[in-house]
């Protein structure tokens, strides 16, 4: 067995067992991301001209992630969600797209990553939220482990090299 699926079976082995924490598995990996997005607009509710640029950025990056890296590795390594062709506990319905990387870990890692380097408290908060969200879509069963890592690099890479292109 290797280390993916056996990293796997065990944060999925708790799915199934317990309504509240499925719930909250289906609400962190399908509909928090929303309440994520809403927190970002919010900056420029606060103060406009002050997030505007780091708004821009957080998008720009997470488009970046998921729009052109994800898509691309997608297309060159594709990879079987882990409910294709193992008994596992599904708690969403999914697709039978490429799960490599995850889209929603960089999605949201780039975003965190964005708002950290802006502010470090709220950054952090957001890095919990989007830990949160791709843990779930492990528990859920739609992605594996390292799709999660691999997302969660791919985003954190992605805001940098928007951050920095910015900048110059």
């Amino acid at each position: 067995m290797n280390l993916d699926f056996y990293l796997f079976q065990k944060i999925n082995n708790f799915a199934g067992k317990d309504l509240c924490l499925d719930t909250a598995g289906i609400f962190f990996a399908e509909y928090f991301e929303y309440i994520l997005v809403f927190f970002l607009a919010l900056f420029l509710v606060k103060n406009f001209k002050k997030y505007f640029q780091m708004v821009v950025k957080a998008l720009g990056a997470a488009i970046l992630a998921h729009g052109v890296f994800v898509n691309l590795i997608r297309q060159f390594l594709p990879r079987a969600r882990p409910f294709v062709g193992n008994q596992i506990y599904l708690l969403i319905d999914h697709s039978n797209s490429p799960a490599f990387p995850s889209g929603h870990a960089a999605f949201y890692f780039a975003i965190a990553t964005i708002v950290y380097l802006y502010n470090k408290k709220v950054g952090l908060v957001f890095f919990l939220a989007a830990f949160l969200i791709s843990v779930a879509r492990v528990f859920s069963g739609v992605h594996w482990p390292s799709d999660i890592l691999v997302g969660n690099l791919l985003g954190i890479f992605s805001a940098l090299i928007v951050n920095r292109i910015a900048k110059e």
